[in-house]
This record gives C-alpha cells, structure tokens and sequence, in this order.
C-alpha cells in the first residue's frame, strides 16, 4: 500500500509541472482526460487525481487566457470605430458648404437681375456698336439750339419707360420748355421707343433717344480700361442688375464730355435749375453740425471736363463692387467728395438735403397718402408750401414707392399737377 501511495504522488507531481509551459489559446476543457496529449497517461488515475488537477491548473489558465480575450477585442473595437466616424461625419460637412455657395443664393433671390445682367453683356460683346451716338447728339445740339442740356439713362432690355418716368420728362419740359433732353437708351431708340416719345415731338419739345456708343462715351477716361476688361469678362458683374450700375457710370462719363444736367427718372423737377452750376445734392445731413452726412448722385449739374467728374469716374474705374448696392453710386460720390473736400482745383457746391431730397426715402409713402383727419390735412398742407418754396425736385425713390399709388390730396397729387404738361396724364396710376 505504501508503494503504491508512493507511485500516485510521483505521477500526480509528474503531469502537474509541464501544463504551464504547454498552456494554449485552447478553452479550459483542455483538461479533460480525452484531450490531454497523447504521450501522457491518466486511465490509471483515481477521481481524486483528476480532482488535485483541475484545482491545481484552473487558476493558471484563467491568469493565461483572459488578456489574450480582451486584447484582440479592444484592437478590433478601434479598427471598426474610426472608420464610421468617417463616413458618418464627412458629408455632412461637405453638404452645406455645397447648399451655400453664393451662386445659387444670387441666382435664387434675384433671377431677373441675373438675367438682365447677362442679355447687356451679351449685347456688349455682340460688337455691335451705336457708331452714330457722337453724330447724332452734336447734330441735336446744334440744330436745335438749346439754352440748357439735360441727360438721362434708361438701360434695359425689356421694359420701356412707364407713366411714372414719363412725368419726369414732362416735369423738365415744364420747367424748362426750351431745353435739349437726351435719352441714353438701348431699348428707346427704336420704333416702340418713338411712339413713346411722339406726343412730346408732337408738342415741339427737344427731346431725343440715342443708343449708347460706350467706347466713345468712355474714351480717354478711366472708365475705357474698366469697360473693356468688362467685355473680356475679367469683371464680375455681381448681384447688382449690371443696367443700373452702368447708368452709374454713364451720368459721369456723359457730363464729363457735354456738361450739362443728369436726372434720374424718378425726378421731378419743381422750377428751373438754369442758375445752379456745379452742385450736387446731399441725401443727408447732421442735424447739430449741419455736414453731410451722405450723398447722392440722382441729380448731377456740372460743367464739361470737370475735375471732380474726372475723380467719381477714376474711383467707379478702380473700386467698382458688383456686389454692393449704392457702392457704385451714392456711396461713390460721398467717399470722393469727403477726400477732395478744400483741396484746391475742386470748385463744387454742395446743396442741402432740401435741394433735390425733401424727403428721406424711409419717409417717402408720406408724400403718396391723402390727408386722414383735418390735423393730417394741416401737416400735408405746411409740407407742400415748404417743399414749393425750398425745393427744386422731388426724388421718388422708385425702388422704395414703385408699388405705392398717389391718393388725392396727398403732396405729390399737388405736385404732380403742378408739372403736368399733358392733361391726360394719369397721376393716380403712379
């Protein structure tokens, strides 16, 4: 009995110490008789043999296997994880870089200008040219022997004149009965632009549209460098209806070759501006100082060649923003005329807000209502003698009052009347 106690202790010492040098990645069911290795024998041993095994070698196996478990799946975790971050997060960063490019904002908010825009650059790159516009206008200036010169600008490709700028002529002629008007229009010098015209013929008065001729309108000027890179397409046009910023120009470029007066077409003139010269207007004044605040360039009197017309021009040359409304317009005249302002050479005058702006154009649908109550009637009263005595226009501001109609009573009933020169002409449609 002894030897044979002896001879199970030796075999249970003998199997024990070679299992951690031969542990596997294999489960802990390695340790059933049925897996052992082959050169190793245990149908001898008793059930508590196998018992001393399985409570010596469980703790080993479990210090073997656990880390080699978890470190493969944290390996995986990060493999798997980076990669859906990607594709999660990436596109949605390029959508809305994609959903604000400001092409489609401009061509979503203003198609008509955008289209516009595109049928004049055509047009000036078609190569045709109005080759009669120096021509036509020394001959109308001659023959009809004006005693003063006035200029507009209707740049458009599609609609002609309306009731509202057709009281803006008569109110020159009815000022101004012996003046030379001169219409710098694409769309007017044409058969739809004379029947337009015909009643103001027919009464005698100088009136005449002539398509414009810019390389000539802009020779020996900054505006002929700025112009022809415009044709090449190394401009950017911008968001700002490319009509009216050449209207911008034009005024310019215009008085700086005849001398003259520029209005816009929502101007009514209210008396004769024969007397002023080299005046512009300004929008906006501090009411403590008494300086302009702001300029504008609706209404233009200037000599020809004028030095300061010769500044507007180069700074609309260098700093024109398509881009910006007003940048090119009354934005331009108030940074010029601030900078030029006592320097010597520049003999200008600046008229108050008064002049050519009684009314601010946040202000304007005032000037279209009628009278509500006998204390409004009053007021609108005071307002219209005050505007006939100090005023020699009335800016519209069409871009704020297009869609506003004049009420009976209202100021600009009375002033309209007072300007009207055809007695059809239909004030309430305004």
């Amino acid at each position: 009995m002894l030897i044979l106690l002896a001879c199970n202790g030796f075999s249970v010492f003998y199997l024990n110490l070679p299992v951690p040098a031969k542990s596997s990645p294999e489960p802990a069911n390695l340790l059933l008789p049925e897996n052992l290795p082959a050169d190793k024998t245990v149908t001898k041993l008793s059930s508590s043999v196998m018992y001393a095994v399985k409570e010596e070698n469980l703790p080993v196996i479990l210090k073997t296997h656990f880390p080699l478990v978890q470190k493969p799946n944290l390996s995986t975790v990060k493999e798997v994880k980076l990669p859906v971050i990607q594709k999660t997060h990436f596109p949605p960063l390029q959508k809305p870089n994609v959903s604000t490019v400001p092409v489609q904002k401009s061509f979503v908010v203003r198609p008509r200008r955008s289209r516009s825009s595109r049928q004049i650059l055509r047009i000036l790159r078609s190569g045709k040219k109005a080759k009669s516009f120096s021509s036509k206008v020394q001959d109308f200036f001659q023959n009809s022997k004006c005693k003063s010169r006035f200029f507009m600008t209707w740049i458009s490709t599609v609609e002609l004149p309306g009731d509202r700028e057709l009281l803006a002529i008569e109110s020159v002629f009815k000022s101004h009965p012996k003046a030379c008007l001169v219409i710098v229009s694409n769309l007017l010098d044409s058969k739809r632009g004379n029947f337009v015209l015909k009643p103001f013929l027919d009464k005698g008065f100088k009136i005449i549209a002539v398509n414009p001729d810019f390389d000539f309108i802009f020779k020996n000027t900054h505006a002929e460098l700025w112009f022809n890179q415009l044709k090449k397409g190394n401009v950017n046009p911008g968001e700002i209806a490319l009509g009216q910023n050449l209207s911008n120009l034009l005024r310019l470029a215009l008085l700086y070759k005849y001398g003259g007066v520029y209005l816009d077409t929502d101007i009514i003139v209210l008396k004769s501006l024969n007397k002023l010269r080299n005046v512009i207007g300004a929008q906006s004044m501090n009411p403590e100082t008494k300086n302009w605040t702001r300029l504008n360039n609706a209404v233009l009197i200037f000599d020809k060649q004028h030095p300061l017309l010769y500044k507007f021009i180069q700074e609309f040359a260098l700093t024109f923003d398509g881009n910006k409304w007003g940048h090119n317009g009354p934005y331009l005249v108030s940074r010029v005329v601030a900078r030029v302002s006592g320097r010597p050479g520049f003999n200008f005058t600046v008229l108050p807000p008064w002049t050519f702006y009684p009314v601010d154009w946040s202000r304007i649908r005032s000037f279209f209502q009628g009278p509500k109550d006998e204390v409004h009637s009053k007021w609108l009263q005071n307002k219209l003698e005050q505007i006939r005595r100090q005023s020699f226009a009335v800016h519209l501001w069409n871009r704020q009052s297009s869609n506003v109609r004049v009420e009976e009573g209202s100021i600009l009933h009375h002033i309209l009347s007072d300007c009207c020169i055809f007695s059809n002409s239909s004030k309430s449609s305004l």
